[in-house]
């Protein structure tokens, strides 16, 4: 097994540990989605979005609220089914129709509110909904107190009191709680819905470690971000979206942070670059 979980090889590493990379992945898309489209009512909520992450690769995706940037990820979560496009999983075609489909594939989602039962353990939470059991088919706690200490200690080895209910805890240890039940089932694809809001500078810095912890392991990550630290301290490209549709999508090392803020309020690509 590899350190996060999975098996040795299964992923491969992103070229520079905890740094973006210079140039464009030389591997295929690990998720591809193309002229996603999607309406609620008529209302269109998505519109023509195209947009991939690479193995061991921080996509951030950014717009105002209402841009269609958690829709479009709701659809790669299969809480939603797109209306026509084209979704890809290590370049084969995909139908994702609900959350138990894109969970097979290895698509995990780290909501903003973490999604955690507060008056549960990390343990308990770890393996909510997907408890290990003994041959009688009894809960098998010794198995999953044991699985849970790996690896958490693995992403965090301060995090101790796992046997606490979370709503203890502090915002960066309930990160590592709620990302942790991601890596032990597997996770391919990371969707992560604004992980350090509301959390200190200490708690921040924790989880751009545990950010790029993912990233050398191979996992890919969508990155839903306001925060402008986020997206230049952790990713390699970004997208903007605006009334559902893309902007512009760069490498995160060739704009400037102005540049992104003038798309994301004014809705058009910049002039000196053209868009990937």
């Amino acid at each position: 097994m590899s350190t996060l979980g999975r098996p040795e090889g299964e992923y491969r590493s992103a070229q520079h540990e905890g740094t973006a990379m210079s140039t464009m992945p030389l591997t295929s898309p690990l998720i591809e989605m193309r002229d996603i489209h999607k309406a609620f009512h008529g209302v269109r909520a998505v519109e023509g979005v195209s947009l991939s992450v690479h193995p061991g690769e921080v996509v951030a995706l950014l717009g105002h609220n209402g841009a269609g940037k958690s829709t479009l990820m709701k659809l790669l979560a299969g809480a939603f089914s797109i209306d026509s496009g084209e979704i890809k999983v290590a370049g084969e075609p995909v139908r994702l129709e609900s959350p138990a489909d894109s969970q097979r594939l290895g698509i995990e989602t780290i909501y903003q509110t973490l999604a955690l039962a507060d008056n549960l353990d990390a343990v308990a939470n770890l393996f909510l909904g997907r408890e290990l059991r003994t041959r009688w088919g009894t809960l098998d706690d010794y198995a999953m107190e044991k699985a849970a200490r790996e690896v958490f200690h693995r992403l965090n080895p301060n995090f101790k009191n796992i046997r606490v209910p979370v709503r203890s805890l502090s915002g960066g240890q309930r990160q590592v709680v709620a990302i942790s039940r991601a890596l032990y089932f597997n996770a391919r694809a990371l969707i992560m819905d604004e992980p350090c809001a509301a959390l200190g500078p200490e708690e921040t810095r924790m989880v751009h470690e545990l950010v790029r912890t993912l990233k050398a392991s191979g996992v890919g990550i969508f990155l839903i971000t306001h925060d402008m630290p986020d997206v230049f301290g952790l990713s390699d490209r970004l997208s903007v979206m605006k009334n559902g549709k893309t902007v512009g999508t760069y490498r995160t090392a060739d704009v400037t942070e102005d540049e992104v803020l003038g798309m994301i309020i004014g809705g058009r690509p910049l002039q000196r670059l053209a868009p990937l």
